[in-house]
């Protein structure tokens, strides 16, 4: 017997988020680490569970994820996309409330390129008169 299993991919700047949701009594695995040990701010832990939170089911499915690339708050949010995607793959009537919530919304911003001419993106060389 196959175990029904829900999938989703989120991103966010440079981070990417495979998410797999298992019914269970609501652990949530991310690279094989607890949440309480993959991430360290207790901001990035409600981000993630804010999907689960919003359509209350919260101890309902676990959530085995992979994610790479970016910085924690970066892969925090591909998290909440991914969770996002793969809770309403499990049930449609859950699309408007995240839908209005923002969360099935990829977040378009990105770094900006670094200009030539320019120390940065838009910082430019120090002024000097002499």
């Amino acid at each position: 017997m196959a175990k029904v299993q829900y999938t989703g991919t989120g991103r966010r700047k440079k981070s990417v988020a495979r998410v797999r949701l298992v019914p269970g009594e609501g652990n949530i695995l991310i690279n094989g680490r607890d949440i309480d040990n993959f991430f360290g701010l207790e901001t990035l832990k409600v981000i993630v569970k804010q999907p689960l939170t919003i359509t209350e089911t919260l101890g309902k499915f676990d959530v085995l994820a992979k994610v790479y690339g970016g910085g924690f708050t970066g892969q925090a949010g591909a998290l909440r996309h991914g969770i996002s995607r793969a809770l309403v793959e499990a049930d449609p009537d859950y699309k408007p409330v995240l839908k209005k919530a923002g969360f099935l919304t990829r977040d378009p911003r990105m770094k900006e390129r670094k200009k030539y001419g320019l120390k940065k993106a838009r910082r430019a060389p120090q002024f000097s008169k002499r």
